[in-house]
């Protein structure tokens, strides 16, 4: 069980969660401390980096509302209300919209704190454990700026009420922030404590931020490749070292209890996650202390898989359906899930999984498909836990991983593959590892054969399949729509299915009571269609970056110009 002794992120946010307000946001920390009674010592900085906790990237299955940064704004979903970016509604903001002055808050007030820390009278290397997170936590705030605006003002000066203009310096290029980005998580993963150093049991170690570095690497490299940016080596240089780096320390390994039919779902339905080895780095909930609803907001809104995205599992022998003589078809869920690679079972409601776990021992068992209340039939069941206790508004106490080992076997794979390094040795590291929690065939290199449905035709096809694995895998957990921006595979959300659903044919509608789904529309084939008057999601490559609001080109035509096509 959880105690309450205050180690963990959850307790460290604490402290800041009353400050948290747009109008504190909108001040600089100049207003909130004073300079000549702070930063003197190691519990004034652990106090002020603690704010930034908050904006880890917490895994965003809980949120099926949210658009941007989620699996919402993917092919992988398709969700009741149409996603506005997605079917080319959005306009550029007059103002707000990613760039307002609460926005750069967190760059800000790290630059603030690095240029104060080192006068704590403590010894050095104490003092860069935290120089190390506030580096860590710049870095981050830089990608999600470049992932959305591509060229913005690099701000790594002291910024004080009298130079608040220098928000509105130029912009840098693309390729000169990340470099910077780069650097900053150089300094981090050399100066950040040890894994193994108790004190900082929760906090950002040296292995969270080689965790961040794969991650932001593998992105940046294959983004520069596909964007036609050149010198993306370095990046996947990078990119493999650091998630090598971590899976030599030993500390980590795949979650599996020999239980490949249950092992993956129940990765993501635990109360508590210290101590499991597939943890690099979690946010831990604890009752009567932090709690949230995660639950109750998939029952409500479920997140509701597409058509397109059901289609990209294997057979369990390896194999795509297309070109295995076990695939079924897909006039019922049943004949979908049959002999497929185990995970769909542990992604999808299917037959026989309990929605509820009642207290007298009954169970709410699935036996048809949730319609209309899952818009597509495809109901994703990661993170929801059938416990009654896990329903209580804003009272569920599963934690939520921020990083896992998973990902970083999978970016290793990617970026060994992007080089032209990825031999058979590699993939029984990386992709066969994970397989083994479900029981999944081995992927073998000398007996891939080219998916004829594949979403990548141009592709060879080993990194064809570790993005195909890295899909399944990773779902929900809110990577989908950064993927596809840095291979430059926006057209793939164009695919009709992107906005399907199952196969809803005469013989399945007449087992559901007529009212039930009579407002539910099918196409010729009778794929079910979430958006009746849409036939297919819009992309424009003008959509690889958001635009820069109408306000700030007003008060800087230094940012000019505004992105493209925008």
């Amino acid at each position: 069980m959880k105690t309450k002794k205050i180690l963990y992120i959850v307790i460290l946010l604490l402290p800041f969660i009353a400050c948290k307000k747009e109008g504190f946001l909108d001040r600089f920390p100049l207003d909130a401390i004073s300079e000549q009674t702070y930063f003197k010592n190691e519990n004034d900085l652990k106090l002020y980096i603690n704010r930034f906790y908050d904006n880890l990237p917490v895994q965003r299955t809980r949120d099926p509302l949210s658009d941007y940064g989620t699996d919402a704004q993917s092919d992988n979903y398709a969700m009741g209300n149409i996603n506005q970016f997605l079917s080319g509604q959005y306009v550029v903001p007059p103002n707000g919209g990613g760039w307002s002055i609460s926005d750069w808050a967190g760059i800000r007030n790290v630059n603030f704190f690095l240029k104060r820390y080192n006068r704590a009278v403590i010894d050095q290397t104490l003092k860069n454990y935290y120089g190390g997170e506030a580096h860590f936590f710049r870095a981050l705030f830089y990608w999600e700026k470049v992932k959305r605006f591509g060229a913005v003002p690099w701000l790594s000066s002291d910024l004080t009420d009298t130079s608040s203009m220098a928000l509105y310096g130029p912009r840098q290029p693309h390729k000169v922030v990340m470099d910077s980005v780069l650097a900053d998580l150089d300094f981090a993963a050399g100066n950040a404590a040890d894994a193994t150093n108790s004190n900082f049991a929760g906090r950002i170690t040296k292995d969270v931020a080689l965790a961040l570095k794969a991650r932001i690497c593998l992105w940046e490299g294959t983004f520069r490749k596909y964007h036609g940016l050149g010198d993306e080596q370095k990046f996947l240089r990078e990119a493999a070292s650091a998630a090598e780096t971590l899976m030599n320390t030993g500390r980590y390994q795949i979650y599996k209890t020999g239980n490949p039919s249950s092992d993956y779902y129940n990765l993501f339905i635990q109360e508590e996650l210290k101590g499991n080895k597939e943890n690099i780095l979690a946010r831990r909930f604890i009752r009567d202390v932090s709690m949230h609803n995660l639950t109750r907001d998939i029952s409500n809104v479920w997140p509701a898989l597409t058509k397109d995205f059901v289609r990209s599992f294997l057979m369990r022998d390896g194999k795509p359906a297309a070109l295995s003589t076990l695939y079924l078809g897909d006039n019922t869920l049943d004949d979908e899930q049959a002999n497929r690679d185990p995970r769909f079972s542990q992604i999808i409601a299917t037959r026989g999984f309990s929605f509820t776990n009642n207290t007298d021992g009954t169970k709410d068992l699935m036996t048809l498909p949730r319609i209309p209340g899952v818009v597509t039939g495809y109901a994703l069941i990661k993170n929801y836990s059938p416990d009654p206790l896990q329903w209580v508004q804003s009272q569920s106490t599963l934690d939520l991983f921020i990083f896992r080992y998973a990902e970083t076997l999978l970016i290793y794979a990617e970026a060994k593959a992007e080089l032209g390094e990825a031999d058979q040795t590699v993939i029984n590291r990386t992709i066969n590892e994970i397989r083994s929690r479900v029981g999944m065939a081995n992927m073998v290199i000398a007996n891939l054969v080219k998916d004829p449905d594949s979403d990548f035709p141009e592709l060879p096809v080993l990194i064809d399949e570790i993005r195909r694995e890295r899909r399944i895998e990773l779902v929900g957990e809110g990577h989908r729509f950064d993927d596809l921006l840095r291979w430059k595979a926006g057209k793939l959300l164009e695919n009709p299915e992107t906005i399907l659903g199952m196969k809803l044919t005469p013989a399945l509608r007449s087992q559901y009571p007529a009212s039930q789904v009579s407002n539910v529309q099918v196409n010729g084939n009778f794929y079910i269609r979430v958006y009746p008057n849409v036939a297919s999601r819009t992309w424009n490559d003008k959509m690889y970056l958001y635009p820069i609001p109408t306000d700030q080109l007003t008060l800087n035509p230094a940012l000019l110009p505004q992105n493209p096509g925008w």
